[in-house]
Parts: C-alpha cells; sequence; structure tokens
C-alpha cells in the first residue's frame, strides 16, 4: 500500500505517546493513543484548547464500540448506514478512554472511519485514536493539507507524507447525539 511507511511510523510515535497530523475520512486531523491521558494533555496544549472542550475519537470497526462505551445501543449502526457524510456520534457511558477525553457528563463523541487510512492505522495500532482538526482553537479549520498552520505542523512528532498534495477540499464530520432512539443534531 502506498501509505505503508506512514503506518509504521505513526505507530512508533502512538506508542511512544507522541502526536501525529494526519488524513482522516473528513480534515486533516491531529490525533494521539485515545487511551493515553498525556498523549491526550499534548494536543490540548498544542491547539491552546480549554479541557472542557471534548475531541473526537475514531474507531475502525462497529465492534469496538462495545469497548469504549458502556452499554451502547446497537441501532444506531441502523441510523449510521444511511447517512452519506461522515457522522460523530456522542455517546454516553465512556469507558477505557483517557480521562480527559471524557466530557463532564460522562460522554464521548466517537467515529467509525471508512477511509482506508485511518482503517488501516487504528486496526494495526489496535486502539482508538483521538482526532481534532489540525488548527490552534479558536481558528478555522484548515480544508486540505496545505492550509495548515506551519505553527502547527511544528509541534507534531510525525506529520503523515500520504495526501498532503490531495487539494480536494474537506468538511469536518456531522455530529450527533444519540439517546435512546432520539437524533439530536449538534453539527449538520
Amino acid at each position: 500500500m502506498e501509505f505503508n511507511h506512514d503506518v509504521e511510523k505513526c505507530l512508533e510515535t502512538l506508542h511512544s505517546g507522541g502526536v501525529i497530523l494526519y488524513p482522516t475520512d473528513t480534515v486533516w486531523g491531529i490525533g494521539c493513543d485515545a487511551t493515553n491521558n498525556e498523549a491526550v494533555k499534548k494536543i490540548y496544549e498544542i491547539k491552546n484548547r480549554p479541557g472542557s472542550k471534548s475531541m473526537i475519537v475514531l474507531l475502525a470497526d462497529e465492534r469496538d464500540l462495545l469497548q469504549y462505551v458502556a452499554a451502547a445501543d446497537l441501532a444506531i449502526f441502523d441510523y449510521l448506514d444511511n447517512v452519506q457524510k461522515p457522522t460523530t456520534v456522542i455517546y454516553d457511558g465512556a469507558i477505557g478512554l483517557a480521562e480527559s477525553l471524557v466530557n463532564e457528563d460522562g460522554s464521548i463523541a466517537i467515529r467509525i472511519v471508512k477511509e482506508d487510512f485511518c482503517r488501516h492505522l487504528i486496526k494495526r495500532f489496535r486502539k482508538p485514536i483521538v482526532s481534532t482538526s489540525a488548527n490552534l482553537s479558536g481558528e478555522p479549520t484548515a480544508p486540505s493539507f496545505a492550509a495548515i498552520s506551519p505553527a502547527v505542523v511544528s509541534k507534531m512528532d510525525y506529520v503523515v507524507k500520504y495526501r498532503q498534495n490531495d487539494i480536494t477540499p474537506t468538511v469536518p464530520s456531522s455530529v450527533v447525539r444519540w439517546n435512546n432512539g432520539e437524533i439530536t443534531v449538534i453539527r449538520p
């Protein structure tokens, strides 16, 4: 695969508690091991982001959700099968994740990715990865790698080369909250 070298370097970085800049199924993201509290804190510092503002966690497979959400309502997968845009779901009852990722109410935002690079990386890592837009808190989300601030890029432990030249504009995922079969749209 054309991204094997990047995956290997990302795995080294993630296992050592480092931070990566990588393409996701939506925008370029800053990521780390979602179970490593110190790594998560690094991202908050890099982004100059308040700890009260949560970040998204990426998983590769639906079954992985059962490891990180207590009593997940599997009916959400029927909903997700019928949406076109990548969709992040806020679930109640987060478990097994870095405490600084979990909201005060115990919820966590999770997206199951379909993009090849992300799926491959997460499957090889065998843990969830944080994904937050590659910008400083309060600044606009970069629509491509070229638009990411050099100040952000310089703070990464590893920057993925795969898809850096892709200038197709990207947009963040939709965000919904799932509660007993009811959907509340947070970000369309």
